[in-house]
């Protein structure tokens, strides 16, 4: 059983939500919350309780607190936490937000409920998620650096080993495990390896993050990879 923790301003929403999730015999939700102030509080006490949800559904644009503000609260307590940001506002500048405080997902409350439900397994299997059309909207307004300005690369991309670099190149692709490892001639647990050390060098907490700082510096990649 997956446990959820939903967080929504309007009730009629939530209610709407928690009758369409709780459809599925493998969700339930565990606490509500109107506003992000009102979510930390229950988040906190789930976790006192020692019973943490599985996954916490966020909306964004909420009174007192709004979900932005609470998603970072949240990460900087709790670094298994795994939140969903579900909101109807389309907006590049929120997506940005929530990813860099640690959100794991970005999805429309428009989306279908069977495809929610899909998500939400997939968050709480350790995956990021994202709606059609978000992570491109996102890579897109990324500023590019240029590729003879090295001097500007982030901490830590410099300590990189050669190896690291051709994988991050491929995850600002798009690439998943499979295609770098045949790209690379690699096995699928020695990408994963890579990955895992390409994130702590860069101080990032997942490939998704990496995929956005990445096609930052794409130009430089291109560059030390070929």
């Amino acid at each position: 059983m997956i446990k959820l923790v939903l967080v929504e301003d309007q009730e009629i929403v939530r209610r709407g939500l928690k009758t369409l999730l709780e459809i599925k015999p493998d969700l339930q939700v565990i606490g509500e919350a109107g506003n992000g102030q009102q979510a930390i509080d229950l988040v906190d006490t789930c976790y006192a309780q020692s019973e943490p949800p599985d996954v916490v559904l966020m909306d964004i644009r909420m009174p007192v607190m709004c979900g932005v503000a609470a998603t970072q609260q949240l990460c900087q307590r709790y670094a298994d936490i795994k939140i969903l940001v579900l909101t109807t506002f389309d907006d590049t500048h929120y997506v940005t937000e929530a990813l860099r405080y640690g959100a794991k997902g970005y999805l429309l409350k428009d989306t279908p409920s069977d495809e929610l439900a899909e998500v939400i397994r997939s968050i709480d299997r350790g995956y990021t998620q994202f709606g059609p059309g978000i992570l491109e909207k996102l890579i897109a307004t990324t500023p590019v650096m240029a590729a003879d300005k090295p001097a500007e690369l982030p901490p830590g991309f410099t300590d990189l080993t050669s190896r690291e670099r051709e994988v991050l190149r491929l995850i600002a692709t798009g690439a998943n495990n499979r295609e770098i490892a045949q790209a690379l001639f690699l096995t699928e647990g020695t990408v994963r390896n890579h990955i895992s050390h390409i994130l702590t060098r860069l101080n990032l907490r997942d490939r998704t993050q990496a995929a956005i700082v990445a096609n930052s510096v794409l130009p430089w990649l291109d560059r030390v990879t070929t």
